[in-house]
């Protein structure tokens, strides 16, 4: 069976002007210039302490014609913050109020750009009628469990890209192109070792909800400490998943439980090493 869900949770930005290329080069993670026309990446925008203030989809249109597909919770803050760099590149950004619909399974519906990724697809801008039968939530476990990080207005500005396990996922970071903002953060934590963190998801049997930018907390020496930050959380079926941003370095018999609460927490298979 396939789902076909509105993606309630998302804006999308057009981004366009002669220096578009070159403006999005020197902000993004990404190696910009080696997106083709038609083509897709999670990235990330980081401010100069290379912190993340938003991750989100680039896809390139044109020459000089981008889409941002943003998290509407993220959107506001992202695009002042592009715009704060932009205000001597001839680049413009527009609002576009496209339909947006997230497909996991297989479909047929045509749409004006289609992006694929493990099983899941997003559609901009159908070209028909879709009928939906699945709720947006299912969307963002899909996300969770593909290791995707979702990042919100709580938590921006508190990760570095390798945090958040970025340079695991499509062409989110590139090591090989010039500078960029908070690009200095970024190598530093590659090749000197200086990330010591890295996103995590977790499960637990409970209808309980977790608390965005909260802890969580591991079994420590017969006692419990608090660990980590909630990146991310869906219950789903009483079942909760969540994304939680803790040391790189955890022993495999590590116990977590939800903070203050008896709900045991297990660790879930990554899709990708963490190992680059």
């Amino acid at each position: 069976m396939s789902y076909v869900i509105p993606l309630k949770q998302y804006g999308l930005i057009e981004a366009s002007g002669v220096d578009a290329e070159t403006f999005l080069q020197g902000q993004l993670t990404c190696d910009v210039g080696k997106l083709a026309i038609g083509q897709s990446t999670v990235t990330a925008h980081c401010d100069p302490k290379g912190k993340v203030s938003a991750v989100f989809r680039l896809v390139r249109i044109g020459e000089q014609r981008f889409y941002l597909l943003f998290r509407t919770a993220l959107l506001p803050a992202a695009l002042d913050q592009l715009k704060k760099y932009a205000v001597f590149s001839k680049i413009g950004f527009t609002p576009l109020d496209y339909p947006l619909v997230g497909i996991i399974g297989d479909s047929d519906i045509d749409a004006e750009i289609k992006i694929e990724s493990k099983g899941c697809t997003i559609l901009i801008n159908p070209k028909s009628a879709v009928e939906f039968n699945a709720d947006f939530t299912l969307w963002d476990l899909a996300e969770i469990q593909q290791g995707y990080p979702i990042l919100s207005d709580k938590t921006r500005l508190e990760f570095i890209p390798q945090a958040l396990n970025l340079q695991c996922l499509e062409q989110a970071v590139s090591f090989q192109k010039g500078c960029y903002i908070g690009q200095e953060t970024v190598a530093r934590a590659k090749y000197r070792g200086a990330n010591k963190r890295a996103m995590y998801a977790l499960q637990g049997q409970t209808d309980a909800a977790a608390e965005i930018g909260g802890e969580i907390e591991m079994q420590l020496e017969g006692g419990w400490r608090k660990t980590g930050t909630i990146l991310s959380a869906v219950n789903f079926n009483g079942v909760l998943w969540l994304q939680v941003v803790m040391a790189n370095q955890l022993e495999e018999e590590a116990k977590f439980r939800l903070k203050d609460a008896p709900t045991a927490l297990t660790l879930q298979p990554l899709p990708y090493s963490l190992n680059e």
